[in-house]
């Protein structure tokens, strides 16, 4: 038999898919998803408010307190949004800072209660536990920067990445060592005790001082960046450190002063969380790390303003949410869902929105 009368290979007949060949399952499902989550939650609210559970003084209390949670979140996701800023990467030993200048705060709180300067003299005593809280947030997060994250500045994100949740193991272990493993209250001040009328709504003093405290130092921020040189460097240095460098730009320096002026946000948010919660333990920073986080994510990371915008919505959300979405539906206990809501954000903004809401529409830099 010649090579022309051999018969040639089998062609093996060709599967037709059920589905089409771009068939958009991604989209397809997040569609479903989108339309599942708005028709729960619209559901959820309809019941809630046809049963009137809650009065109108109570869901003025819920909006201000989301408001003065969101604020202390906001201060903290500052300090994720300026790191990332510079260097893209994310400090996940941040929530750590925040937690090792409000515990060591409480000693010297301590002290002045215990000599009973701390109800007689409570302006100077504040200024002196808020100096004591910044300046140790400020001295770890320097040391982070210095130990933890210069060294592999040139390495692939994914090892900063790990090495920032070692570090933050790291300082939950070692301040568990030094002031132990039990929760510790603050002891109370008595100017701060009672409420304010604001507007002809009643206030809790320390929900005020909390709420104006963050809107002072998130303004202050904002003019730092926006108005003085090193402000200037720093925005040069997150866009091209080569090119920073060459136009003069001391970038080592840059970036310690960036994380120094993340470590004071955050040694400042962790005495305006004691003024909501008044207690601190070596775990303390974890949750509103990752919180402040998911917050950093939703307004976009990388941008201040979005920094604080997310902090406030995640506020008012796991504040109003609970009570709002789930309460009709029957849900016990709603507002121990309240990490539910922000992890649960968390997930669907990095789905639909990894950007964020003012952040970069570029999802690899976001």
């Amino acid at each position: 038999m010649t090579d022309e009368t051999k018969p040639g290979p089998r062609s093996t007949p060709r599967r037709t898919s059920l589905l089409p060949d771009r068939f958009p399952v991604r989209r397809t499902i997040l569609i479903l998803l989108s339309i599942a989550i708005v028709v729960g939650v619209t559901l959820g609210t309809v019941a809630t408010l046809r049963e009137g559970r809650f009065t109108g003084a109570a869901w003025q209390g819920f909006v201000i307190s989301g408001i003065a949670r969101g604020s202390v979140y906001a201060l903290i996701a500052l300090g994720y949004t300026l790191v990332y800023g510079i260097l893209f990467m994310i400090n996940f030993a941040h929530g750590e800072v925040f937690m090792s200048g409000a515990y060591t705060a409480f000693f010297v709180a301590a002290a002045l209660a215990e000599h009973n300067f701390l109800n007689a003299n409570p302006i100077v005593s504040i200024v002196l536990i808020l100096l004591v809280s910044m300046v140790t947030s400020t001295l770890v997060a320097l040391l982070l920067e210095r130990v933890a994250y210069r060294p592999l500045r040139g390495a692939p994100r994914l090892v900063p990445l790990i090495t920032a949740i070692g570090a933050s193991l790291f300082l939950q272990y070692t301040f568990r060592g030094m002031y132990g493993a039990s929760s510790r209250a603050y002891p109370q001040i008595e100017v701060l005790t009672g409420n304010w009328r604001v507007l002809g709504v009643t206030v809790a003093r320390t929900q005020v001082i909390v709420i104006v405290g963050a809107l002072i130092l998130m303004l202050g921020l904002y003019a730092f960046i926006a108005r003085t040189k090193t402000g200037r460097s720093m925005r040069a240095v997150g866009e091209d450190k080569e090119i920073a460098s060459l136009m003069g730009i001391n970038v080592d320096r840059t970036i310690v002063t960036t994380f120094a002026i993340g470590g004071m946000l955050a040694g400042a948010a962790g005495i305006l969380y004691i003024f909501l919660f008044n207690q601190v333990i070596f775990t303390m920073g974890f949750v509103p790390g990752i919180k402040a986080f998911t917050a950093a994510v939703l307004g976009g990371i990388g941008s201040i303003t979005g920094a604080a915008l997310g902090g406030l919505l995640l506020g008012l959300l796991e504040a109003v949410g609970p009570v709002l979405f789930l309460s009709g539906a029957g849900v016990p206990s709603p507002n121990q869902l309240q990490p539910v809501i922000a992890f649960g954000i968390l997930v669907l903004v990095l789905i639909f929105r990894p950007g964020g809401i003012l952040g970069s529409p570029d999802e690899k830099r976001a």
